[in-house]
């Protein structure tokens, strides 16, 4: 299953975008997390979230169970639970292949993830955001790890729960994840994703984040993609 990924930095000071892959008994994991704000701090525990939940969906063969497992870890650190607390985020999901099954996929805030089809291109998340519970900014989400609410919380708040899931038919498909700094630009432009999705898997994550930037207008932001090719060739 060949897969590549490409990121730019875009006018940020951090690239505190993350990606990480991890393979357990031909059950593979995909994961992309997009750290909130830009510093040292941020990038390094993003880094370091994105290897976990990855290892985590993994081994424990759901992207659900694999992402829970880790922003349950994240919120039961004792220094998250002080209203005061300033430490790192970020949103997340995570994408996994177990071979003969449904592909499988989590999320807590804003990254997406959608399949390529012969039939055209699916977005499989809905974006964590204020813009989707009460139609305002896009850019203030309402779920990430390193918080510490609860489903139920969450649902009591925002009317979705704290980490939501999809599957996609095992046939035919093109696997993108994407951060919103390398969606929102093409979409904003009013370009079509599939578009730049032409190509082997490097290609298509080197035109998607080059183009993504391009759009962007007068800020840039982080811009990270993995394709993955998880069935056979598209046609």
């Amino acid at each position: 299953m060949a897969h590549a990924s490409a990121q730019l930095i875009g006018d940020r000071s951090h690239q505190c975008d993350a990606i990480a892959t991890h393979t357990h008994d031909g059950i593979r994991a995909y994961v992309l997390c997009d750290g909130i704000g830009s510093s040292d701090e941020v990038q390094a525990w993003t880094r370091t979230a994105a290897r976990r939940i990855a290892r985590a969906a993994a081994w424990s063969g759901g992207a659900d169970a694999g992402l829970r497992a880790e922003y349950d870890r994240y919120a039961a650190e004792p220094e998250r639970k002080s209203p005061f607390a300033d430490l790192p985020n970020a949103c997340a999901a995570v994408a996994v292949a177990v071979p003969g099954e449904p592909l499988a996929v989590a999320w807590c805030g804003d990254v997406r993830a959608y399949t390529l089809t012969p039939s055209g291109i699916q977005r499989l998340t809905v974006d964590h955001n204020m813009r989707r519970v009460f139609n305002r900014s896009r850019n203030v989400v309402t779920s990430y790890l390193g918080a510490t609410e609860s489903d139920d919380e969450r649902r009591q708040q925002y009317n979705h729960a704290a980490i939501e899931s999809a599957t996609a038919p095992a046939d035919s498909y093109r696997l993108l994840l994407a951060s919103d700094g390398a969606y929102e630009p093409l979409e904003d432009s009013c370009r079509d994703l599939t578009h730049y999705l032409n190509g082997n898997t490097k290609r298509a994550a080197d035109t998607f984040v080059t183009a993504a930037v391009e759009h962007a207008g007068s800020y840039a932001d982080n811009a990270s993609v993995l394709v993955a090719d998880l069935g056979p060739k598209l046609r």
